[in-house]
């Protein structure tokens, strides 16, 4: 018996049983090549790539002196690790076209060192010139070495790295946010039976950021095993040495989750080439590399070289000259006509270079893998699923039973989305979904097991287990929608939390939607799930009420939020979303909700029209009473406009609809989404203005249980905010009747607040 807060019996015990105090780490498998003698490899010349290297740190750093802006630091100490993947032989890629479907993807998850990857890209560009070959900079997204006068400037190559360039193939710049999205391109080529690798340029700082934990994480539970990370160890963010903030030893923070680590000189060819290569031949244990590149951070950038100062601090010109020239460039170092810079560095470039610069991507070439060959081998994989992407799935003339909803039914909103998601798997071979450790919840389940969960046993699947990892989620469900298949099909995604949770996915929703923009070959359609929406999640507080989530989104360009009153509206909304192809973030109620009875008459005395109508984002579900031709003050009522958005507002407001009658003509407009409803007036102002007319907007009053801002469209400027009503401060715990009481939501109380706007 021991006493082991006794420090001598902790003693004796260390004597007795050692292994009781000793842990030995578990994780992928580990390689140090740091400094290792190496046999040389035929294709590194590493005189030539040293050269090169130069060459490439004078125009990152020209190009940063001509803006005053940039990053040094990073870009810099990441050159060798660049220019060896491109001449080791381990790339797939083709300069001439640089987004063959049989390439290999990049991702630059350390997304500021556009210095770099722009100068690689002129090196590239120049080489192949030199050699004949006929380069159209602007179709294939290249930058020339005179665009590099123009960087950061808007008719210039772009401050952060956008996938419309060559070498990259998301757009990036947040911080670890690159993980995740090169989960979603890896995922996707594993899933489809194609074997196609992900290469990430990342910075050792971003490691502290949280997303990227839930993404190392992802990599090796879904078995992502063809993501090779070039990991650029310099030991500084911008604020200092990581290791203020990372305490615990660095490589810990990859071989514990299970990945494969290798250890080499950052700086050095040979390593890096011998890395790269075992990377992608992997250590059989079906498991992602990270090659951990030890580096000096803004290596030859002067006195901040080796520093944080040199993250994204230029020089001033006088030491950016003495930095050039003890680079080997004698420039003029004239300020602010850095063109001549750039030519003078050019001018270094020999023919050597170029020949072993085009030799060397000649290779990349080679690797690539036919696209044909591709696709029989995807269909392979696939068979007996429909190779059909989101594109090509139109609503049928008759919805099959199972997407039809009883009228006069409670049925919660997320039973139609589970419906639709689950009849959808059947239609497409390339759909995902998965849910932020919500799947019981929020219904996602139907759908993921039709072909199960992706992991390492079942790489084909087509459901995500996220974990509570929701920022991951949104990264990787919308970056494997920006991609291309061989074949030409795309994928298309579901990603869902609780609609109060959806601004912890804002930014990585953020990024895919400026992907979106600006590059459209790529633009990629997904579906982000706000479920459990408004107050009605009353039970769990205001820490999941779903009230105010929609500002954001509503706020984003590219995305559109669609509320749906009910559950036939919501099959009506998802198709019309299909057939647009614009990511949207759709709200999903938890409670059952009732399904309006439409187009017959109602007990109301009014027909409501189909469910189809919500996809104009708004409807007139009840019109005056009167026809206004009545002129006499007397014998017509007061006329009211009730803009409402929500299932159940809808519903407490017609539980009081006979009352208001008594004193008012009410016409109501369900509101779908407002946005919807915005385009709506662009494109057809007829049918607008037949929804609500200029002369109705001043009998508006809108009711949302949420964010008055979102219905602010359907009402004038003046009567903001007397004529809103809305839910504007965080609610209590409780039933969700009890919580729309709390709200003064119920019927009786609108009933009050609706006589009381106007």
């Amino acid at each position: 018996m021991y006493n082991i807060l006794d420090s001598k019996e902790v003693e004796t015990l260390k004597e007795k049983e050692p292994q009781r105090f000793q842990y030995l780490a578990e994780g992928g498998n580990y390689l140090n090549i740091k400094g290792l003698e190496l046999a040389p490899i035929e294709e590194i010349d590493i005189s030539k790539i040293q050269d090169l290297a130069k060459i490439v740190r004078g125009l990152a750093f020209a190009a940063i002196d001509g803006v005053k802006s940039g990053h040094p630091g990073g870009s810099s100490s990441k050159v060798e690790q660049l220019l060896t993947l491109l001449f080791s032989g381990v790339l797939a890629f083709d300069p001439l076209e640089p987004k063959h479907p049989g390439r290999d993807r990049i991702v630059w998850s350390a997304g500021h060192c556009t210095p770099l990857h722009h100068s690689i890209l002129a090196l590239i560009h120049e080489c192949l010139e030199k050699r004949g070959n006929k380069i159209d900079k602007d179709l294939l997204g290249y930058s020339t070495p005179m665009c590099l006068a123009r960087f950061r400037h808007c008719d210039g190559p772009s401050g952060h790295v956008e996938s419309r360039y060559a070498l990259a193939d998301v757009s990036t710049g947040s911080s670890g946010h690159g993980f995740s999205m090169a989960l979603g391109l890896a995922i996707l080529q594993k899933s489809n039976g194609l074997d196609g690798k992900v290469f990430v340029i990342a910075g050792d700082a971003e490691t502290e950021e949280g997303m990227s934990y839930e993404a190392r994480n992802s990599i090796i539970s879904m078995g992502a095993s063809n993501i090779i990370v070039s990991l650029d160890y310099n030991h500084f963010g911008i604020d200092g040495p990581i290791e203020e903030i990372i305490s615990s030893p660095y490589i810990n923070h990859w071989f514990s989750m299970g990945w494969n680590v290798i250890e080499v000189d950052g700086h050095n060819p040979l390593e890096l080439a011998y890395a790269y290569k075992k990377a992608r031949e992997g250590f059989g244990n079906s498991r992602a590399t990270v090659v951990i590149c030890h580096t000096i951070k803004g290596k030859d950038y002067g006195k901040t070289a080796g520093t944080a100062d040199s993250h994204g601090a230029p020089a001033p010109h006088g030491e950016y000259v003495e930095i050039m020239k003890k680079l080997g460039f004698e420039i003029p170092g004239v300020e602010n006509e850095v063109a001549k810079d750039i030519e003078v560095v050019i001018s270094k470039l020999d023919d050597e270079m170029v020949s072993y610069v085009a030799q060397r991507l000649e290779t990349a070439k080679d690797n690539l893998q036919d696209e044909k060959k591709l696709v029989k081998k995807l269909e392979k994989a696939l068979a007996g699923r429909p190779l059909a992407d989101y594109k090509s799935i139109k609503r049928p003339d008759v919805l099959p039973p199972e997407l039809i909803f009883k009228e006069g039914e409670s049925v919660p909103i997320r039973k139609a989305t589970e419906a639709f998601f689950k009849w959808l798997m059947g239609q497409t071979a390339f759909f995902y979904i998965g849910s932020g450790d919500l799947a019981k919840s929020i219904l996602t389940s139907a759908a993921e097991n039709v072909y199960g969960l992706i992991n390492k046993d079942n790489p084909l699947g087509r459901g995500f287990r996220f974990g509570i990892a929701e920022q991951n989620m949104a990264g990787l469900s919308t970056a494997l929608t920006q991609d291309t298949l061989p074949g030409g099909w795309q994928a298309m995604s579901v990603f869902s939390t609780y609609g109060v949770f959806t601004s912890i996915m804002s930014n990585p929703v953020r990024m895919a939607l400026i992907n979106n923009a600006v590059n459209l070959k790529s633009k990629g359609f997904f579906i982000m799930m706000a479920a459990h929406d408004g107050a009605e999640t009353g039970e769990d507080g205001p820490t999941h009420h779903g009230l105010f989530w929609m500002a954001l989104f509503d706020a984003y360009p590219g995305i559109k939020v669609y509320k749906p009153l009910d559950a036939n509206e919501t099959i009506e909304m998802l198709f019309y979303a299909l057939q647009k192809g614009e990511p949207i973030a759709l709200s999903v109620m938890r409670p059952g909700t009732p399904v309006f009875k439409r187009v017959e008459q109602t007990n109301m005395g009014f027909a409501v029209p189909p469910a189809r109508e919500a996809v104009n984002g708004a409807y007139v579900f009840k019109p005056f009473r009167e026809d206004g031709t009545s002129t006499s003050l007397s014998t017509s009522k007061k006329k009211i406009v009730l803009a409402i958005c929500g299932g159940q507002v809808m519903t407490n407001v017609l539980a009081i609809l006979p009352d208001l009658e008594q004193k008012l003509d009410v016409k109501i407009v369900a509101v779908t989404s407002p946005e919807l409803y915005e385009e709506l007036m662009q494109k057809d102002p007829a049918k607008a203005k037949s929804i609500l007319s200029d002369e109705e907007r001043q009998y508006v009053v809108t009711l949302h249980n949420g964010w008055s801002g979102f219905m602010n469209r359907f009402i004038m400027p003046v009567d903001y905010p007397k004529r809103t009503i809305e839910i504007d401060k965080f609610l209590k715990s409780g039933p969700p009747a009890e919580v729309y009481q709390l709200a003064k939501f119920d019927s009786e109380s609108l009933k009050e607040k609706i006589l009381k706007a106007l």
